[in-house]
């Protein structure tokens, strides 16, 4: 059975019992994932999967149930045990159902035919003999991986709600291990897109120039002092602590921007923007997990909270609008919420004239034990990093194996310049986060 069968059953279902307001949820997806080493493939794996949520409410209480058969005993039976768990839950929570008849933004999805299986495998041979090629440094373990998948998504309701998008994508990981004879080091470059329209060029360049770079080093000396984060760096940071700016989060004492909004909370030149159709988000979406309206929004403008992130439970305790932020992990998971495409605005200079200002300080471009080392809730970090020190305002010696520590919070406000060289690396799970190289006042440095 399809879904448009299963949901005319659902259909049939609650009516014969009388449920007036209800939910069903559909999500599926289908990945295909190839992986190189030694000029073979060494791993396919293909997997599809998917299944329904449907959720009611009776006696102003929500019941769940959730399955993978599409079939039509199975329509009947996850709207009976719906209606069986939502009377026996004791909560008093309110409830909420998304409203029908609103507007949409409209998405252009049209022309997008996913790689054969044969085109998935050349491409990621061909690939990987560039990464060989590049330089003689390079060493077995320099590997490949090229990934495509498609997801589809639908929601209907009682209240009027009946909508259905789909998305499909594509990417790349490239994997450079070099050695200089006496030590080894390696870098990746992930990019999600048109297999076709990647530069894979500049993926093997900047993989090999970067795993070279790593070679040698010493440790950084201890010292407070300016610090420039790299794109990539600085993505990594906001993708940990992203979950401050949840109003989930802040209802249950997790952030410390609950009453904030409209306080000034970061420097003047700090802009935070969320953006469900951002052109390089693989996954744009124009209705969130409760079927509201998604639309781009500042979550901080010239250092000021304007919003935090909100679903339609959390923005009814907050007495505000929902944001259309709610989120699923899958289609059986409870609704939380979370960004879509989250970066902060570049500003008008090159990360060259970041250095500049930066004078002396340390430029950090890799942070490790993220989720070890970083605690979202008080805003503390100390992190294992690797950069280059910065002498006379440029980049020159390569270091290692020192942290970086600060908070997070007071990051914000310790930012003095962003460059412009916005970069969304890859999707952290289904959100894309983005950043320029970013100037901040001091942090600590641990080394030597």
């Amino acid at each position: 059975m399809d879904y448009q069968s299963f949901k005319k059953a659902v259909i049939a279902k609650c009516e014969a019992l009388g449920i007036a307001e209800y939910e069903l949820y559909y999500q599926a997806g289908t990945s295909t994932s190839i992986d190189t080493f030694r000029h073979a493939i060494n791993e396919f794996s293909a997997s599809e999967e998917g299944g329904v949520c449907f959720r009611c409410i009776v006696d102003g209480k929500m019941g769940y149930a959730s399955t993978e058969d599409l079939s039509e005993a199975q329509a009947a039976a996850v709207v009976e045990k719906a209606v069986d768990n939502a009377k026996t839950l004791e909560s008093e929570e309110a409830v909420f159902l998304c409203e029908g008849g609103q507007e949409y933004e409209t998405v252009d999805r049209a022309g997008y035919a996913l790689p054969s299986t044969d085109e998935l495998i050349a491409t990621a041979l061909a690939v990987e003999q560039k990464l060989y090629d590049a330089d003689p440094m390079v060493i077995d373990g320099t590997q490949v991986n090229v990934l495509t998948g498609s997801g589809e998504t639908a929601i209907y309701n009682s209240k009027g709600l009946d909508l259905y998008e789909s998305n499909a994508y594509s990417g790349m990981v490239a994997v450079a291990v070099v050695t200089n004879g006496t030590e080894m080091s390696n870098d990746y470059q992930i990019k999600i897109g048109k297999l076709s329209e990647l530069d894979t060029d500049a993926m093997v360049k900047k993989a090999v120039d970067t795993a070279k770079q790593k070679l040698g080093g010493d440790v950084a000396p201890t010292a407070v002092c300016p610090v420039v984060f790299s794109p990539d760096a600085m993505c990594s940071l906001l993708s940990v602590f992203s979950s401050i700016f949840s109003s989930e989060a802040a209802q249950k004492g997790l952030s410390k921007l609950a009453d904030k909004e409209g306080s000034k909370i970061a420097s003047d030149i700090v802009t935070l923007v969320d953006d469900p159709f951002h052109k390089e988000n693989a996954f744009p979406s124009v209705f969130d997990a409760e079927g509201c309206p998604t639309h781009k929004k500042s979550v901080i403008e010239n250092g000021v909270l304007k919003t935090l992130l909100y679903n339609l439970k959390t923005a009814a305790v907050a007495g505000k609008k929902t944001t259309g932020n709610a989120a699923k992990g899958g289609y059986d998971s409870p609704v939380g919420v979370r960004p879509f495409t989250m970066y902060l605005a570049g500003g008008d200079c090159t990360e060259a004239e970041l250095l500049q200002k930066a004078g002396e300080g340390v430029y950090i471009n890799d942070l490790s034990g993220l989720h070890a080392g970083a605690n979202p809730i008080s805003g503390d970090f100390s992190l294992q990093s690797a950069g280059f020190l910065i002498r006379g305002g440029e980049k020159t010696d390569f270091v290692k194996s020192f942290t970086v520590a600060g908070n997070f919070y007071d990051l914000l406000n310790k930012i003095t310049a962003v460059a412009d060289n916005v970069t969304l690396p890859s999707p952290f799970g289904s959100t894309t986060f983005g950043a320029p190289s970013v100037l901040v006042e001091d942090l600590s440095i641990a080394g030597k």
